[in-house]
């Protein structure tokens, strides 16, 4: 009993002591969870701000991608419209991968998934890598049966950077009229005696010497009702009624006193009808520069004669 007694202080301080630290525990979580719901810190702060600025820019980002949207199956129709004016037959269509399927291998986190759509993507690359070698082997093929409508893609001056591009064919300001008149060709800016260089195989139609308008001008008749017009020549070398091949030197770029720098004035028409030359030049440029050339014909507002 006296045993009892004595340790009945020590169990009643223990067990005070134990309930003041499971109150004392309670008290600062009940605490916390208040203080967490009522105030945020300043990294909760910093998150949820840039959740909003993410919800506004994923709104933009939307807008934006239904205005690419448009532009892409514009630049696809003109493409095609282009390709069928060159070659005379359908562009060739790839099935490639869409932005739904990228977007969904990225919305699942599921292992199968990943897999599965891993293997279908990896299926459709295969197919669209298929068809790039049949529609390759049928413009070959095309191109083999009637060489009479290739049209004239060469470059006519070599070593031409897309920074040397002027003003293509459209209304565009004339330096010496100042005054918008029309322009039919494109202006290849060279150095004065720049070699001039065959478009395409052909036969010289017309050889003009003249210090007006375009001055000098060489005129070559190619297959398929093409014409490329050489202008504001200075030396010419070829001759009327003979036969020239592709990147065949024909002449130099010349200069006159109605146009502000020596340039190539180079136009293609068919069947009688200006076309517009940098549509031409695709094949003898990379990508990049083609892209840039046609950006820098289209904005130049002024024509150099």
């Amino acid at each position: 009993m006296m045993e009892r007694k004595k340790k009945s202080p020590v169990r009643r301080l223990i067990g005070s002591v134990v309930r003041y630290l499971v109150a004392t525990v309670s008290l600062s979580i009940v605490l916390y969870i208040g203080f967490a719901l009522l105030f945020s810190t300043k990294e909760e702060q910093l998150l949820e701000k840039e959740n909003r600025l993410y919800k506004e820019r994923y709104a933009q980002m939307l807008e934006k991608e239904a205005l690419i949207g448009d532009g892409v199956k514009g630049l696809l129709v003109k493409d095609d419209a282009i390709y069928s004016e060159l070659f005379e037959t359908p562009a060739p269509s790839l099935d490639a991968l869409t932005a739904a399927d990228v977007i969904a291998l990225s919305d699942s986190l599921s292992e199968s998934f990943y897999l599965s759509a891993a293997a279908s993507a990896s299926e459709s690359l295969m197919l669209m890598a298929e068809n790039v070698d049949e529609n390759f082997a049928e413009i070959f093929r095309l191109l083999q049966e009637r060489r009479d409508s290739i049209p004239p893609l060469s470059l006519p001056l070599h070593d031409m950077s897309y920074v040397q591009t002027g003003a293509s064919v459209g209304m565009k300001h004339n330096p010496s009229y100042h005054l918008p008149m029309q322009h039919d060709g494109i202006d290849l800016i060279a150095p004065q005696g720049a070699a001039v260089y065959a478009a395409a195989d052909g036969v010289v139609s017309q050889v003009i010497r003249s210090r007006k308008g375009l001055g000098n001008v060489i005129v070559i008749d190619h297959q398929n009702g093409y014409q490329t017009r050489y202008c504001l020549l200075g030396e010419m070398t070829a001759v009327k009624g003979r036969s020239v091949k592709r990147d065949q030197q024909i002449g130099t770029v010349g200069i006159s006193t109605s146009v502000p720098a020596p340039h190539l004035h180079f136009e293609v028409l068919r069947n009688g009808e200006v076309q517009d030359p940098v549509h031409y030049l695709f094949a003898s440029l990379s990508p990049e520069d083609y892209s840039r050339m046609l950006y820098m014909s289209v904005s130049t507002a002024q024509s150099m004669d």
